[in-house]
């Protein structure tokens, strides 16, 4: 099962690689419009979305994303640094299936969040 990784730090696109992939096949993107490229061509199961994108945000990405009928039923996870009070409702509300805070210190929190997008 594939999952997409979009994400422009090297760093956590190599944490998250690791964590997942003995479980799944990884692709990954440096961008919101590099992931829209690639993901209507090699449609993954799910996608792990940055949002403090260069560009186009997480965000609008998302919404692209929606707005396309090959790959709007995408389950969408917010993957992000923005830890807020609130930050989760925000981006749940805007359309994503699920919300996980960077730094990912418990691998168990994303897992769990991917094993729930992929119901």
């Amino acid at each position: 099962m594939r999952i997409a990784i979009v994400e422009d730090n090297p760093d956590n696109r190599l944490l998250a690689r690791a964590l997942l992939e003995d479980r799944y096949d990884c692709i990954e993107y440096e961008s919101g419009i590099e992931a829209l490229d690639g993901l209507e061509r090699d449609v993954p199961a799910l996608v792990l979305l940055d949002i403090s994108l260069p560009g186009m945000d997480g965000v609008e990405t998302l919404q692209h994303i929606r707005a396309n009928p090959a790959i709007r039923h995408l389950p969408v996870i917010a993957l992000t640094a923005h830890a807020m009070a609130g930050d989760r409702e925000k981006y749940i509300a805007a359309g994503f299936n699920d919300y996980v805070t960077k730094p990912i210190v418990d691998e168990q929190i994303l897992l769990r969040a991917i094993a729930r997008g992929l119901e």
